[in-house]
């Protein structure tokens, strides 16, 4: 009766939903000092993306506005300045903020700066970039301006290299 009993317990378990990890798990301090919850986007899609100053790719802070301007009812960017390449992102918050804004009138979310890569890497990077903890890819952070795809429910969906734009069809296809 005790080995009935196991095999039932066990084959109810299987059918016990298992909560996946999500993005809406994390609070980060915004850019201005405030905070960024997550949680609060549950329903949209996110956009998190690496950010620096001083790259080649800065340019893309254009597209990144046009894309949140464009998608906004359904789709919200994080930006997250971080120095790991090259020293291309040497100011402080403010300064960041005040590049952003003057130069590009960037309105989406930014967060304080952070580190994306290596030992000191923030907890949501480490989320966004390994399988074990995002449960569905690994991702290598070569440059500024990689992007992570969230649905709705802050599962991942995919993630962009530097290279490929923000308007680029590869990310707008799941916004439509």
């Amino acid at each position: 009766m005790k080995y009935l009993s196991v095999l039932l317990a066990l084959a109810l378990m299987a059918f016990v939903p298992v909560s996946k990890p999500s993005i809406h798990a994390f609070k980060v301090e915004s850019i201005d000092g405030g905070v960024i919850d997550f949680a609060k986007f549950k329903g949209k899609k996110i956009l998190v993306v690496n950010t620096a100053s001083k790259c080649g790719y800065t340019y893309q802070y254009e597209g990144l506005e046009k894309l949140y301007d464009q998608y906004k009812d359904k789709l919200v960017i994080v930006g997250f300045p971080a120095n790991n390449f090259g020293g291309q992102e040497p100011g402080s918050n403010a300064e960041v903020k005040e590049f952003c804004t003057s130069k590009f009138d960037v309105s989406f979310p930014m967060a304080a700066k952070v580190s994306v890569k290596g030992s000191d890497k923030a907890a949501i990077f480490k989320w966004l970039t390994e399988k074990a903890e995002n449960g569905v890819l690994d991702a290598n952070i070569g440059w500024n301006f990689n992007k992570f795809l969230l649905d709705e429910n802050g599962q991942l969906i995919q993630h962009f290299a530097s290279r490929v734009e923000p308007t680029d069809e590869a990310i707008t296809k799941y916004l439509k």
